[in-house]
């Protein structure tokens, strides 16, 4: 191997640690739902509003951190975004009470902020378009490895030592990864494409990247994905404990085999894939992505219509789906640096993620609660009873998560839309960088 293939490896290898401790952290909260729920009588909204609570200074702060990676060394803005993420998660098992909670998390949005935007313009320098699908799937397994981890582990702290503790266990590694990040190589703008791009189209970078007709309806995209899939991890723990009748570690467990198992599929075969239909044609990456969100459509529909009690069919079902689903990051995030020169990339995807978890994530788990207090409430009426029971709030919950498939197959009719534009938006950008290094020949001359 050489010593260029090791820095690359070692840097991909800290920034997938990274990534799977920001999903990590991100859910352990998803992970504990059920016994703070109980602890402080939350509604299923009030716990939407926790998970709504990452993402509101996730997706603003997000923005001026992108024009950072453009502009900054980024691994300092990792090292430094991954030790305040790690500190204020074990702040959050400190909690009192809601709204303490609530500002933890705030807090903890603020740090995982510096993750996307740093992480994706390093890996676009890093490995030339023909390896970057794989490169990203790799970096993007953390968030499966992640949200595993997170709800084995923490579930099973959790059972045995109390919500809190679940908290606390996962500044550690997430303290040591931020000093590893400061050790990666920071390459210049543009090297993996035998160019070091100092400048960008003409025009404000937020006007620029905007300009970019693949780039909205791949927006677009972003929002409702990150509807579904926080609505979907921040419930499903839940679903599993109420629907299906488990105990919280093996909720917590089944939840972890569904994300877990899934994802690392998703992502490693849709990397693969992602690579071979995007060398083969333009729109190979986002017509592949477009075909396996109709896919999961059906998969966890028929998920969701399994009888409670009916475990392994679920898991089996609703994991198949998902990992349909998580070949959106393989191909997307790839699909977003095809059109994008080297020097926005970092502002691109700070926009982008800041519609993502602004009109998406930030409804996910909180529209995902309101629809199951509704359809419990219905339910509550349609029974003739006064009181709410674990029993309606089980009947609410399940109806709510049908939003999910209903929403992939929006997903998919967007991503093909993306899909006719990309190849005019990737000519449009080689043509201008073939003018830009004319006219830096020339100069030199």
């Amino acid at each position: 191997m050489t010593n260029e293939n090791r820095r690359r490896a070692f840097a991909l290898c800290v920034l997938f640690g990274i990534n799977t401790m920001n999903f990590y952290d991100r859910m352990i909260l998803a992970a504990v739902a059920e016994p703070i729920r109980k602890e402080w009588a939350l509604s299923d909204s009030a716990l939407g509003l926790l998970g709504t609570a990452f993402t509101i200074l996730y997706a603003f702060v997000g923005v001026p951190f992108g024009r950072w990676a453009d502009t900054r060394p980024r691994k300092w803005l990792l090292g430094a975004g991954c030790a305040l993420w790690s500190l204020l998660t074990a702040v959050s098992g400190m909690a009192q009470n809601f709204w303490t909670l609530f500002a933890a998390r705030l807090g903890v949005g603020v740090g995982e902020a510096s993750c996307a935007p740093a992480a994706n313009s390093l890996i676009g320098d890093l490995y030339p378009p023909k390896q970057r699908s794989r490169a990203l799937s790799i970096f993007m397994l953390g968030l499966p490895v992640g949200m595993f981890l997170s709800f084995l582990i923490s579930g099973r702290i959790a059972h045995a030592y109390g919500w809190r503790t679940a908290f606390y266990v996962a500044a550690v590694p997430g303290l040591i990864l931020a000093a590893l990040a400061l050790c990666m190589a920071e390459p210049k703008h543009g090297s993996s494409e035998g160019r070091v791009d100092a400048a960008h189209r003409p025009g404000s970078p937020y006007l620029v990247v905007l300009g970019i007709p693949t780039l909205l309806w791949i927006i677009v995209s972003g929002a409702l994905h990150n509807f579904n899939m926080l609505a979907a991890s921040s419930f499903m723990t839940p679903l599993l404990a109420r629907y299906h009748a488990l105990e919280l570690k093996d909720a917590a467990f089944a939840a972890s085999l569904i994300f877990g198992v899934s994802g690392a599929v998703g992502l490693l075969a849709g990397g693969w894939a992602a690579d071979r239909f995007g060398g083969a044609r333009s729109n190979g990456r986002l017509l592949l992505s477009a075909g396996t969100m109709a896919v999961a459509a059906p998969c966890i529909y028929l998920a969701l219509r399994l009888p409670g009690g009916a475990v392994a069919q679920f898991v089996l079902l609703m994991g198949a789906g998902l990992a349909f689903v998580y070949v959106y990051y393989s191909s997307v995030y790839a699909a977003i640096q095809d059109v994008v020169e080297p020097r926005l990339r970092g502002t691109a995807m700070a926009i982008y993620f800041f519609a993502m978890y602004v009109l998406g994530g930030s409804f996910g788990p909180w529209g995902t609660g309101m629809l199951s207090d509704y359809f419990a409430r219905r339910a509550m009426s349609a029974a003739g009873a006064t009181a709410m029971t674990e029993q309606f709030k089980a009947i609410g919950l399940h109806g709510a998560m049908h939003v999910i498939p209903i929403l992939c197959l929006v997903l998919a009719v967007v991503l093909y839309a993306a899909s006719r534009t990309v190849g005019r938006d990737m000519t449009r950008l080689k043509e201008w960088q073939e003018s830009q290094a004319m006219k830096t020949g020339e100069d030199a001359i």
